[in-house]
């Protein structure tokens, strides 16, 4: 982020030296044939054309890609100081009036350098003002300078401040603004990547106790399993068709836990590979939304499929539980009715569950995906929409939710191809 905030900074530097270049190309053309001043215009233009290759030099240096450190724009300074020296000495030295544009070098160092370095620039534009006043070629007015003598000299030194000034101040305006930009922009993606941070360190802290949930139910789980199996033989059960529906009602709630136990553990990734498999994508959508109807029983569920049938995905409980949690909100919100349709869009799969409830609040809609946002009052609640956005960020895709115009809420769950499709077994 720092080095990416780097780059976008010399750019800017990039442009100014530019626009230097430009307005002293303009300044001695004016002094020279406007106004009659004698300037050593070949070393002045030497000057210039340095500046153009120092840039030229920078363009290719950003353009490669590589790290723009804080040193190097320190480098960039002091030579755009050196250059500006060379031109005052070479103009009158410190009887010019240009001679205030080494503050505008001193702002630039002071927002994009440490203070050290902001200092050391502080420390040679003050020694090269020193310097120029005591070494530097003084300006020949020419004919026009013996003509009027003083005045002219002092008319021209007040018209060189006013336009040093306005110079100076329309170029910190625009480039200390556009700086600032880039250091705010800097800050709040580094602020996002904190939260981000804390966001995968909470899964963190949330997987290790699920999975060790799920060791410790392991164990009681068997048990009663092996129990409920002994008592299926008894003979006062196996006479009692009213205990044997019940015992075989309890057997199922025992399985099911134990896939639930399961799922917890091929999520955590501890779960042998095999148990994640190959399969077309639509044909496991299909899969996922008719085992969550039979589950949950919604009294009205709409669903279209339109995920080409041919693209080949890893699939794991992990995609399963991440729908399940967006349905089950859907569901809580709207028991009447859900809608969800799978697509293809461009490189990506999208699937959007629509309810008809009371939609999201707006608090609620600006923070979708933090964890414990929930209407709910039940504490724990507000983690399904969080672990589905973290699940679908590892994948690089999202999660968004709006509400719709005629009632009801709409979360969109959006994956990219390339992060799910798997090559053929037999073309590999």
């Amino acid at each position: 982020m720092e080095a990416d905030a780097n780059r976008r900074n010399l750019l800017l530097l990039i442009t100014l030296r530019w626009l230097a270049v430009a307005g002293q190309v303009a300044t001695i053309a004016i002094a020279d044939l406007a106004l009659d001043l004698a300037l050593p215009l070949q070393q002045m233009g030497l000057v210039i054309v340095f500046l153009v290759g120092l840039n030229l030099i920078s363009l290719h240096r950003v353009a490669s890609g590589l790290e723009v450190s804080d040193s190097e724009l320190c480098v960039e300074l002091l030579l755009d100081v050196a250059a500006l020296t060379l031109q005052l000495y070479l103009s009158g030295g410190a009887t010019n009036p240009f001679i205030s544009l080494y503050l505008l070098q001193v702002i630039l160092a002071a927002v994009l350098l440490p203070p050290a370095a902001s200092w050391a620039i502080v420390a040679v534009t003050s020694l090269a003002f020193v310097w120029l006043s005591r070494f530097y070629r003084p300006l020949d007015l020419g004919t026009t300078g013996h003509a009027h003598g003083a005045s002219t000299f002092f008319d021209l030194h007040l018209q060189g401040m006013f336009l040093c000034f306005l110079l100076a101040a329309v170029l910190v305006v625009l480039f200390v603004t556009r700086i600032t930009g880039n250091l705010r922009e800097r800050d709040a993606h580094l602020a996002e990547m904190r939260q981000r941070a804390a966001e995968e360190e909470h899964i963190v802290r949330m997987g290790l106790l699920a999975t060790g949930a799920a060791h410790e139910l392991g164990t009681p789980l068997a048990t009663l399993s092996v129990i409920l199996n002994d008592w299926e033989h008894l003979q006062p059960i196996d006479g009692d068709g009213e205990l044997a529906e019940d015992l075989e009602e309890m057997q199922a709630a025992i399985a099911r836990c134990k896939s639930i136990v399961s799922q917890i553990l091929l999520a955590a990734g501890e779960a042998r590979p095999e148990e994640t498999r190959r399969a077309a994508l639509a044909g496991f959508l299909d899969e996922m939304v008719a085992r969550w109807r039979e589950a949950r029983r919604p009294a009205e569920l709409s669903y279209r499929n339109g995920v080409r049938p041919d693209l080949v995905v890893a699939c794991d409980g992990m995609m399963q539980q991440m729908l399940f949690n967006v349905l089950d909100n859907a569901l809580e919100a709207s028991p009447g009715h859900v809608d969800v349709e799978a697509l293809q869009q461009g490189d990506d799969i999208l699937v959007r569950v629509r309810d008809a409830g009371s939609g999201f609040a707006p608090e609620a809609l600006a923070q979708i995906g933090k964890p414990y946002q929930s209407t709910k009052p039940q504490p724990g609640r507000g983690l399904g929409l969080f672990l589905s956005t973290n699940v679908l960020r590892k994948l690089g895709g999202g999660l968004s939710a709006r509400n719709l115009a005629g009632g009801g809420a709409c979360v969109e769950l959006r994956l990219p191809v390339a992060a799910l499709a798997v090559e053929d077994a037999d073309a590999a």
